[in-house]
């Protein structure tokens, strides 16, 4: 959830021209890539601060797995500069590899082997992993230690695949869709845990399609549209959120009315003037994150 003391700024990508940020735990300068004659990322711009929860987020087709795959180091790009951990992915090794935990969308939850068997694999191969127990702890998996993977319901195995995805210590976590099928109560626990590995300085790049999702986990927000990031900010200011009129609605005389305000708390002190009470069905709202996140996708798409 976006810290109280975070600026609320309209748009705070960097600029095309400005030189890669040493201290960004992501830093993105014209990233270019094209299929034939299509341009899936199309100049982006972007830093991901560390330390921070970034949720990318776009429609599909819109160039997010691209780009994802690109600071990855899985996908190599055409154009512009880029550095992960201080490092131009497309020649990073096993010790910067090393430093990366990628969950997917589908992991290994079909396997026969137990849930502890997995995470005692995965971490053979880092030098200093943390201790598949203390993982399992964190993750919330110690009562099914000893069961196979493949038994796990859906959230468990979600909560399986972000064991293996930081068994290793990873400094960036990237999150594909997490919460993809979760149930309301299952999301929310997962939320949780999300939050718990920010608190132990985990960097996070998330995609969803959830926007309750990212209002709920990211620090900051970037909706990319056609290959182009159309706007980045904190989610409550994305698209003049924070300044956009407020949509007061009320029922009078038996019928729904709707007012917009920029003024909300003076247009309700008179219109409780005229009540002798409560102001009937009283509701006052400003536009949501998918409000502005549909006009956005629609005006770039």
């Amino acid at each position: 959830m976006t810290s109280p003391s975070a600026p609320v700024v309209a748009d705070n990508r960097p600029q095309p021209g400005d030189p890669l940020d040493p201290d960004a735990a992501i830093s993105v300068r014209g990233l270019v890539k094209r299929y034939g004659d299509r341009a899936a990322v199309d100049g982006l711009d972007l830093d991901i601060r560390r330390g921070e929860i970034f949720a990318l987020l776009g429609p599909n087709g819109a160039g997010k797995t691209t780009t994802v795959e690109v600071l990855e180091g899985y996908r190599k790009r055409d154009g512009g500069d880029v550095r992960v951990l201080g490092v131009d992915p497309a020649r990073g090794g096993r010790r910067w590899k090393a430093q990366l935990g990628i969950v997917l969308q589908s992991g290994a939850g079909d396997s026969q082997l137990s849930v502890r068997e997995l995470l005692r694999a995965r971490a053979s191969y880092y030098a200093e992993p943390r201790d598949p127990g203390e993982v399992l702890e964190l993750v919330g998996l110690t009562d099914k230690a000893g069961a196979r993977a493949r038994t796990l319901s859906g959230g468990q195995r979600r909560r399986l695949d972000v064991a293996l995805g930081i068994v290793g210590r990873p400094r960036l976590l990237f999150l594909d869709e997490p919460t993809t099928g979760f149930d309301p109560e299952a999301r929310r626990q997962f939320w949780a845990l999300i939050r718990s590995l920010r608190d132990l300085g985990t960097t996070m790049l998330l995609t969803t399609h959830y926007l309750d999702e990212a209002e709920a986990l990211a620090d900051r927000v970037g909706v990319l549209a056609r290959g182009q990031l159309a706007e980045v900010a904190v989610p409550a200011a994305l698209g003049g959120r924070g300044t956009a009129p407020a949509v007061v609605r009320w029922t009078e005389d038996g019928v729904r009315r709707t007012a917009e305000t920029a003024t909300p708390t003076a247009f309700v002190r008179e219109l409780a003037a005229r009540f002798p009470g409560e102001v009937p069905d009283l509701t006052v709202a400003r536009p949501t994150l998918e409000d502005v996140y549909l006009k956005m996708i629609g005006d770039n798409s």
